[in-house]
């Protein structure tokens, strides 16, 4: 058992190797967290910063899904294994919403400052994404509805705020992509049952909040 957990706690707190560590980690989620997971666009070999799908401009090179897309994820291990056996250093991108968590997400600088004032709060927060530019909050599964009614109760909700619901995505830990490394700013505890994640509402009141109390400026990325 001790073996288990501390192969799991590898899994979980390593990042941008490739590799074997990205198919075990994919068939963590899809197969022990039931998180539908698929590959995403491997960035251009001859810059890493470029995407390797047909859009020059790309804003989120390696991030996003595309052959194939994001209705083709899933949590079927035959499936996860053979897309990355064949895509060794695809980048895991994690279909939000149905059975997996939905996400907030902030620019970096603006997201660190305000898990600081939420852990002065004693706010408890699930597991965190963190890539260069920005970080995602993973939250329980919320409705468009939900989401709706929340936003519109809010005096102010800051414009960089953004919500990966039913149909959205994010990148997982180990990828990398062309803005860089995604790496857990709080990993999930290792075990048997998917990770804990808090409700959309707990995680919007308690940022806009601490971006209010501390002044944090969250500009557009």
């Amino acid at each position: 058992m001790r073996e288990i957990l501390g192969k799991r706690r590898r899994l979980l707190s390593r990042s941008g190797d490739g590799g074997p560590e990205l198919i075990d980690s994919a068939l963590a989620f899809a197969t022990e967290w039931q998180w539908p997971v698929l590959p995403g666009v491997t960035p251009d070999p001859q810059g890493r910063s470029r995407c390797g799908c047909p859009d020059p401009e790309c804003t989120v090179p390696g991030a996003h899904p595309f052959d194939p897309g994001l209705l083709a994820a899933t949590a079927e291990a035959r499936m996860v294994r053979w897309w990355w056996t064949n895509r060794p250093t695809a980048p895991i991108i994690l279909a939000t919403g149905g059975t997996a968590p939905c996400a907030v997400s902030l620019p970096a600088l603006a997201a660190s400052r305000a898990l600081v004032a939420l852990d002065r709060q004693g706010i408890r927060l699930g597991p965190v994404v963190a890539s260069p530019t920005r970080w995602a909050v993973l939250v329980r599964p919320y409705t468009m509805e939900q989401l709706g009614e929340l936003l519109y109760a809010k005096d102010f909700v800051p414009g960089s705020l953004r919500f990966h619901g039913e149909g959205g995505y994010i990148a997982l830990p180990p990828s990398e992509t062309g803005r860089g490394d995604i790496r857990w700013e709080r990993a999930p505890l290792p075990g048997s049952a998917s990770p804990w994640v808090p409700d959309v509402e707990a995680v919007v009141d308690a940022v806009v909040d601490a971006l209010t109390r501390t002044g944090v400026s969250a500009p557009e990325l």
